[in-house]
């Protein structure tokens, strides 16, 4: 029997959260548990652990510890203190939340049990947010597992990010890290921050009210911050409306400024971090009254709503004459994207449909990253140098990516484990690698006297990817060197190529099709339903306008769902 051992109760794949139950020789400890529902911790009488460590205060990886601790109140739970405090966060609607989390201190390795120890290092990310050093002693060796939690090198405007320099060289014999981003490259945290500031201010100059769905804890706060010091609203007379689950993590924070980075404490000493009545733009609680939260919103200038993502959007669309701009965060990986979770909540929505079709909600995008990129997550693997990598947290297939990179590939023992799955983790044993994920296709190129045909193998064409690589349906091909490369041509792009290019008749092509009315694809069958799509493009749900001249006139009065198309 090996001394590690891994078994994932949850690993972050969709929105079933993290939880994960590590084995170091006869110590049993569970890392976070954001799921749902624990019936699989429950299912015996005895605690699932020995110890249960949180990373941070995020649901996804904390929402289960209330119910953990209810059935197991002597199962201890540790985290740093300011995840500790803002811990009760997650059951806002639970009356009499017990204080049951023990604070630990930081870069400070703590004994559990007899050669059992764990130290707490900042992972960024969010306040309070930790990674985790778990050690374990015997008398032949020690063996060492670092877990990263949700984490971010980068500098937030509340929270430090990792400290990649200390942790250089550390060689830990497994790293389980968050791949929540796979292999996608993103710019310059400050820069995504300019671009999201220049997209409200451009909302704001179009006399749009700008409406925000986050989370109770992190990205609220961050977007505060943002708001209170950007030059594009310093000084301006633009009211910012927080409603009471975000403010309810405001206060939180406020309780903590001691814990935070000293730029922040500097800025709170000059100004409240939030709440401020005297400085623009004026940051206030939303009523709660729908009487005078109507009041509120009435007004003849725009205004900006921080909401918690679980509430019906559209009754703030429905308190003012102003059109809405309503901003949610990108899909990890595609450009323009929304989450598949958002998705699902405006398609659960009828109000909010509607107001999206009739055009007085716009819908877009917008990218704050809270995790690493790829080049950040490979940066920390290559400077921790482990034995064995166990990506967990991400979709499955942007997991696959980092797992099948070749810089990582011939380095280190890589592992994409699924809820249930066991890991053993042998240590200084010599096993055979897993077959790298397929990375190349094989395909069939025919020559004709007016062009060429390329086919694709099914493998290729099954991948998920492939709706959004070939969204229009046209697909971009060019010599470099001796490689042929194929390019998707995204809808933005053909978008912005200029005017409509003249389309023969009896073309199977969006612009002949009957579901094609005001740039946009209106057939319910089409995966681009509700996109503004390209007239030479194409779909399987292709319908040809029918040729009788009697036939019912398109209309082009109806406008539907204002969203930034998938690149």
């Amino acid at each position: 029997m090996t001394e590690l051992e891994c078994l994932p109760y949850g690993v972050g794949n969709t929105d079933e959260g993290v939880c994960l139950l590590v084995r170091m020789g006869p110590h049993r400890i569970l890392l976070d548990c954001g799921l749902e529902q624990i019936d699989a911790l429950t299912a015996e009488a005895e605690p699932p652990a020995d110890l249960v460590l949180c990373t941070h205060a995020h649901g996804d990886h904390a929402r289960g510890l209330l119910a953990l601790h209810r059935a197991f109140p002597h199962l201890p739970v540790y985290a740093s203190e300011v995840t500790a405090q803002l811990l009760p966060l997650n059951w806002l609607d639970e009356p009499d939340v017990p204080d049951f989390c023990h604070a630990l201190p930081w870069r400070s390795p703590v004994e559990f049990a007899d050669g059992l120890s764990a130290e707490l290092i900042p992972a960024g990310h969010l306040p309070g947010a930790a990674a985790l050093l778990l050690t374990y002693a015997t008398s032949e060796r020690t063996y060492t597992v670092f877990y990263t939690g949700d984490f971010l090198l980068s500098n937030s405007r509340l929270a430090e990010g990792l400290p990649l320099e200390e942790m250089r060289g550390l060689k830990p014999d497994v790293l389980i890290a968050e791949g929540s981003y796979g292999t996608a490259r993103f710019p310059h945290r400050r820069q995504q921050e300019n671009q999201l500031a220049e997209r409200i201010h451009q909302a704001i100059a179009a006399s749009q009210s700008v409406l925000f769905p986050v989370p109770t804890l992190g990205l609220g706060q961050e977007l505060l911050i943002l708001l209170r010091s950007h030059h594009h609203f310093t000084g301006r007379a633009i009211d910012i409306w927080v409603d009471e689950r975000i403010a309810a993590g405001c206060d939180a924070y406020l309780e903590l400024l001691h814990h935070f980075p000293s730029s922040v404490q500097n800025f709170a000493r000059h100004q409240s971090l939030f709440w401020d009545e005297r400085i623009r733009p004026h940051v206030r609680r939303l009523p709660l009254d729908p009487g005078l939260r109507q009041i509120a919103l009435s007004g003849p200038t725009p205004a900006i709503v921080l909401t918690h993502y679980d509430t019906e959007l559209s009754q703030y669309v429905h308190a003012s004459l102003l059109p809405w701009l309503l901003l949610v965060p990108q899909q990890p990986g595609r450009e323009g994207a929304i989450d598949a979770l958002t998705e699902q909540r405006i398609q659960a929505s009828k109000s909010l449909r509607s107001l999206l079709k009739s055009g007085r909600l716009t819908l877009d995008t917008y990218l704050l990253g809270e995790h690493c990129d790829g080049i950040g997550t490979t940066q920390l693997i290559h400077n921790l140098r482990p034995q064995h990598v166990v990506l967990v947290h991400g979709p499955s297939n942007y997991l696959a990516d980092l797992a099948s990179l070749e810089e990582l590939q011939n380095r280190y023992h890589l592992h994409t484990p699924l809820a249930g799955m066991r890991v053993d983790l042998p240590v200084g044993e010599t096993f055979l690698q897993p077959a790298a994920p397929e990375t190349q296709y094989e395909g069939e190129l025919t020559e004709y006297e007016d062009g060429a045909l390329v086919t694709l193998p099914p493998v290729l064409l099954t991948d998920p990817r492939w709706q959004s690589f070939a969204d229009t349906g046209i697909v971009e091909v060019r010599w470099q060197g001796d490689s042929l490369v194929l390019r998707g041509v995204s809808q933005r792009e053909l978008l912005n190529r200029g005017d409509e290019p003249d389309i023969l008749p009896g073309t199977e092509c969006c612009g002949n099709c009957i579901h094609y009315r005001g740039q946009r694809c209106w057939s319910q069958a089409s995966s681009l339903f509700g996109f503004k799509v390209t007239p030479e493009g194409y779909c399987p749900a292709f319908s040809p306008v029918p040729p009788d001249p009697d036939a019912e006139p398109m209309d082009f009065s109806t406008n539907p769902i204002e969203r930034e198309p998938d690149e």
